[in-house]
């Protein structure tokens, strides 16, 4: 009679991808206020990857859906890695830099999305507690500090 070994469980780890919009006019960011099970927050337009869809048309979607603007990515802001310290998740996001160039004011928004609010720089910082998360703060400092990447660093094999 064989003896049966046990079989090891394997527990495979991946981060959430996401994507985010960040977009300035006059000094102030598009950011938007939404209800999460931590309370209300502030983040830019951003959410997860969907299958099927590239970084770009991710990033556009987002935008739309939680903003009703229509966001034209113009380069790649940063790649941020982010351990959230209670929910034993990793979200790696991709940030990229443009303009939110039309708006559908009867576009009905994400459910959870309070409304699209532009934000200065300063309110943004002033408002850190309530912040998603420390990647939301990082992206408006990468912005200001000039950090451009050209999109092509992006690669999508269909």
């Amino acid at each position: 009679m064989a003896l049966c070994r046990p079989v090891p469980i394997i527990m495979i780890w991946k981060p959430h991808v996401t994507v985010a919009a960040v977009a300035e006019r006059d000094g102030r960011f598009l950011m938007v206020e939404e209800e999460t099970d931590e309370g209300i927050r502030f983040n830019q337009p951003a959410g997860h990857l969907e299958r099927g869809e590239t970084l770009i048309e991710a990033v556009v979607r987002e935008a739309l859906e939680e903003t009703a603007h229509v966001f034209v990515p113009r380069f790649l802001l940063g790649v941020y890695h982010w351990a959230h310290p209670a929910k034993n998740l990793t979200y790696l996001r991709f940030a990229f830099g443009g303009e939110a160039v039309g708006h559908d004011a009867g576009r009905t928004l994400d459910a959870g999305i309070l409304g699209a609010r532009w934000l200065a720089a300063d309110e943004i910082r002033a408002g850190a507690a309530r912040h998603r998360s420390p990647m939301v703060l990082s992206c408006i400092e990468d912005w200001l500090a000039g950090r451009r990447h050209p999109l092509e660093l992006v690669t999508h094999y269909a």
